[in-house]
């Protein structure tokens, strides 16, 4: 049986907080996280550098509550506390796998995470930690999806790969419209003048304007991660 061997040497992988939710409606579904956390461990055998961007959407979605009587700047601070509480608990299931991990926060939260300083980062690639990025680009309007894409950019990332719950971009949603087609490669203008929901679209810019490759795919399909990172077709991938 050949060997599997990573294509890419620097992947930023971006993880939702939805999918952290598994089959809760709120927190944390801890067998979801162990099954992230092992496919993890099973990538970093390939000698390869990761970095995590985690979003908070199974703790807080202010900015999509019309009820809402926070405004948005407080809303989104409270949004980036929950990436934090989110990485805190990646990190702590990647430890008991053995995986050296450090979380660089957008956020001054010491007790738990180091500041975001990208020489630090980078040297914890160097010495095979995981970096997992808390607390979004640490400014109010703009998404984990845009913190991803700013990441990946600073840290000289090969890839974004973006877990969804879906097995790639559709023209149409699939859960809805059975009739709904399947893209497995888009351009970035395509992605942004089709008003396709793969990422926002500051991301999405950020990205094309950069030619930074993004892959859509479903996390919860066992072994896509690491299918991916060894160069097989999965999901859709975003190019210039």
């Amino acid at each position: 049986m050949k060997k599997m061997k990573a294509i890419y040497k620097r992947v930023l992988l971006k993880i939702s907080g939805e999918a952290l939710l598994g089959e809760k409606s709120f927190g944390i579904d801890y067998q979801v996280l162990d099954r992230i956390c092992q496919e993890i461990l099973e990538i970093k055998k390939l000698d390869l550098e990761l970095i995590i961007v985690v979003g908070a959407g199974n703790i807080w979605r202010g900015g999509e509550d019309k009820n809402a009587i926070i405004d948005r700047v407080p809303s989104d601070f409270i949004g980036m506390m929950g990436t934090i509480m989110n990485a805190v608990a990646i990190q702590s299931s990647l430890e008991s796998k053995g995986l050296d991990s450090r979380i660089a926060s957008a956020l001054d939260v010491p007790a738990v995470a180091e500041p975001y300083i990208r020489r630090r980062v980078l040297q914890h690639l160097e010495k095979n930690r995981v970096v997992v990025c808390a607390a979004g680009t640490g400014n109010p309007f703009f998404t984990t999806d845009s913190a991803a894409a700013l990441r990946a950019l600073e840290l000289d990332c090969d890839i974004v790969l973006k877990a969804t719950n879906i097995d790639g971009v559709y023209d149409a949603d699939p859960r809805t419209n059975p009739q709904a087609k399947k893209y497995d490669e888009v351009t970035f203008d395509e992605v942004l003048e089709r008003r396709l929901k793969v990422m926002d679209s500051t991301a999405i810019a950020q990205c094309r304007d950069n030619n930074m490759p993004i892959i859509i795919f479903e996390l919860m399909k066992a072994g896509n991660i690491k299918k991916i990172i060894c160069g097989e077709k999965i999901g859709t991938k975003v190019v210039i």
